[in-house]
């Protein structure tokens, strides 16, 4: 019996579903998400492909999943109603937050609503010093009011943030007992459990926000499991995290906080994998799909990974000044530009006259203009279509029929005509303003941060990645550009080479030249323990655990912190000063210098990575991919290429067309994606079925 190991993603447009058998064999399927109900695309998507393929529940060994449950709950609004405890004093930190405005000179801004509401914020009188010490201890009595103050409002949840508990949570845990015995089925969540770190607002949002959609995680997780046991597949379900390892669905629903961003992470995992294989250290992850746009760096053969970001605060663009506008979630996170640039972006003209793309999206429901189910703005699928790139007949294999005279009649009037461009003119103006802004990701994850594109290849992913990719890296000047094998599915697909990891924190305030290394190695070790007893409970024996450990740390008076990777195995004298050393380099790296000998650096948290390790490769060396299937139509078509090619008669191809070689302009089409070849690129076919595109350095 064939042991497929599944891969499902959930997109705003689109829900992919990837099988991954022993021997490479691949089965993919590419459904509409059900933004009534996520799950049920899912069920879908599986009774498709064992239909299709002749496959029961028994043949699925694991599920891994990326979902924007959590996400979603926080942009909508739609969380848990939930209340918060905190120490008398600093019930109004969540309103007053941290002072970061993501709009300079905008005094019309407003922040966003607060998740917890003023009336749901009760305090208590009690005070622990930033070393642990009691200096005012907490009434039970006080304590008990509190908590029936909030069971009165009927609140589904309850987060317990009190002052300095990173540091000596007694006093949580009082409270956290008499929201137990009070309320047994009240989920309830304290802050040392969630994020035992220094800073008091980041500490409470993050706390708060897993409050608030612990209840709707949970009844999600629970629902797809039913609809999954429906489908006699019984088979254990992992959940990608937003910083790119897979947990237990039982993990999630205690600290769903880990699977806010866990959409996007899959895309970033598999690309690294794949770099792997072919030796390239310095990427850039490029995934455009029908809603967004997104990039990411892997760098010396590692991702990148925030400390903090902003959930719900609209298009990230990874800056880090320009904050404030969601909300603070403090975990460990891959490092996302994201902007509101896909498919069904829409098209319009603005006040001044110009083309605008997005963030506006037509999503998944109705869609862009030419899927012809409701949409009646144009948008940059309908631009692609006009400009000879998207085959009308072919979207998803063929199964989704595209309407390219209304694209045309309404691309028309709504832009062309009111600024007397010609139809063409005006579709590639569109798409070169949502490549423009797409670019705008991209140099916020390299030049914003000291990295220059043009020493880096573009991996480019996603329905629509491979359309804009080849013009997106020649106005980088980069000349070194990846498709991946079903680069549609493939956030879906790079599920699968991710491993199970936890990560765990601790705040601990010492200067580094004069820190106690025996008082160093107990509490790395005591996060070590943490790490390994998850692990082991999650079924991997000591020989599968590996464990990496690393600091943030600062010059002494700044306020925000490097995380910088312990290299040395044994903590001594010498380990240390190579800590210190590794966060000049990183700060110099960073940030363009680095102060002299005599600045002290500062630890302000440590951390440990916990990763389980399968006693084989996850996936096979070779894929058995069936390019056949696509029923491409091999008929050249017109394309456009902009004023200096105008109209060229371009061919139209299969992946396994490519061969040794071939030169632009070309058309590959694809089951899940289209990817567009300009003229003088080349592009060649690896072992592994990557497309590798090469473009002049001049072009």
């Amino acid at each position: 019996m064939a042991q497929f190991r599944v891969g499902a993603d959930i997109g705003g447009t689109f829900t992919d579903i990837v099988f991954l058998g022993p021997d490479g064999e691949l089965h993919t399927k590419k459904i509409s998400s059900s933004v009534s109900n996520y799950a049920k695309a899912i069920a879908d998507g599986l009774s498709d492909v064992f239909e299709e393929e002749g496959l029961s529940g028994d043949d699925v060994s694991e599920i891994l999943h990326g979902t924007t449950v959590a996400s979603n709950a926080i942009l909508e609004l739609k969380g848990a109603r939930t209340g918060l405890i905190t120490t008398k004093g600093f019930r109004d930190v969540l309103e007053i937050r941290n002072l970061r405005m993501p709009r300079l000179y905008d005094m019309a801004w407003d922040k966003p609503p607060t998740l917890v509401e003023r009336y749901l914020r009760v305090v208590v009188p009690e005070r622990i010093n930033v070393r642990g010490a009691v200096r005012q201890p907490l009434d039970p009595a006080e304590a008990e009011r509190a908590v029936d103050q909030l069971l009165k409002e009927n609140v589904e949840a309850i987060a317990i943030c009190l002052l300095n508990s990173f540091a000596n949570p007694e006093h949580e845990i009082l409270i956290r007992d008499i929201v137990h015995r009070r309320s047994p089925e009240t989920l309830c969540c304290i802050s040392y459990d969630v994020l035992p770190e220094i800073k008091e607002y980041e500490r409470t949002s993050t706390t708060v926000i897993n409050s608030y959609v612990m209840p709707i995680v949970s009844r999600y997780l629970d629902s797809l499991r039913q609809d999954l046991d429906r489908k006699q597949v019984t088979a254990p379900l992992w959940l990608m995290q937003s910083n790119g390892g897979l947990t237990t669905a039982e993990e999630a629903q205690k600290k769903p906080m880990n699977i806010i961003e866990s959409g996007p992470a899959g895309g970033v995992i598999g690309a690294q994998a794949l770099a792997q294989r072919l030796k390239l250290q310095n990427i850039i992850t490029f995934d455009m799909g029908g809603t967004t746009a997104k990039a990411s760096l892997v760098e010396g053969g590692e991702v990148t990974r925030s400390l903090e970001y902003q959930v719900g605060g609209g298009i990230m663009m990874g800056s880090r000044l320009l904050t404030g506008a969601g909300y603070m979630l403090k975990v460990p996170a891959i490092d996302l530009a994201e902007v509101g640039a896909g498919g069904g972006s829409i098209v319009s003209i603005d006040a001044g006259g110009s083309i605008q793309v997005g963030p506006e999206s037509a999503g998944a429901e109705p869609g862009p203009l030419c899927y012809d189910i409701g949409g009646i703005d144009p948008t940059v699928t309908d631009a692609n279509l006009i400009l000879g790139y998207i085959n009308p007949d072919h979207l998803v294999g063929g199964a989704v029929k595209l309407n390219s005279a209304k694209a045309v009649k309404v691309f028309e009037e709504k832009v062309a005509i009111p600024l007397d461009l010609s139809l063409e003119h005006a579709a590639y103006g569109a798409h070169q303003i949502a490549a423009s802004n797409m670019i705008r990701a991209i140099k916020a994850v390299s030049t914003e941060r000291g990295r220059d594109p043009r020493d880096y290849a573009l991996f480019a992913f996603g329905g629509n990645g491979p359309v804009f990719a080849a013009g997106m890296a020649a106005a980088l000047h980069m000349t070194h550009i990846v498709i991946p094998p079903s680069p549609g599915l493939f956030s879906s697909f790079g599920l699968l080479y991710a491993d199970v990891e936890h990560h765990y924190s601790q705040t601990f305030r010492r200067l580094v030249r004069e820190i106690d290394i025996n008082e160093l190695t107990t509490e790395w070790d005591r996060l070590t323990e943490q790490a390994t007893n998850q692990l082991i409970a999650d079924g991997f024996v000591s020989e599968q655990i590996q464990i990496y450990r690393s600091a943030s740390m600062h010059y002494q008076g700044q306020t925000f912190e490097l995380r910088v990777t312990m290299q040395d195995s044994q903590l001594n004298e010498n380990a240390i000063s190579n800590l210190e050393e590794a966060f000049g380099q990183e700060h110099e790296h960073t940030y363009g210098h680095r102060a002299g000998i005599e600045e002290p650096v500062e630890i302000v948290n440590l951390h440990v990575v916990g990763r389980g390790m399968p006693s084989e490769s996850r996936v096979p060396e070779r894929l058995q991919t069936k390019l056949a299937s696509s029923r491409v139509s091999r008929a050249p078509r017109q394309a456009y290429f902009g004023r200096d090619h105008s109209w060229l008669e371009t061919p139209v191809i299969m992946r396994s067309d490519i061969g040794t070689g071939r030169a632009g302009p070309l058309i590959v089409e694809e089951y899940d994606a289209t990817c567009v070849i300009p003229p003088q690129a080349t592009v060649n076919l690896d072992d592994y079925g990557n497309m590798l595109i090469e473009l002049s350095a001049n072009q």
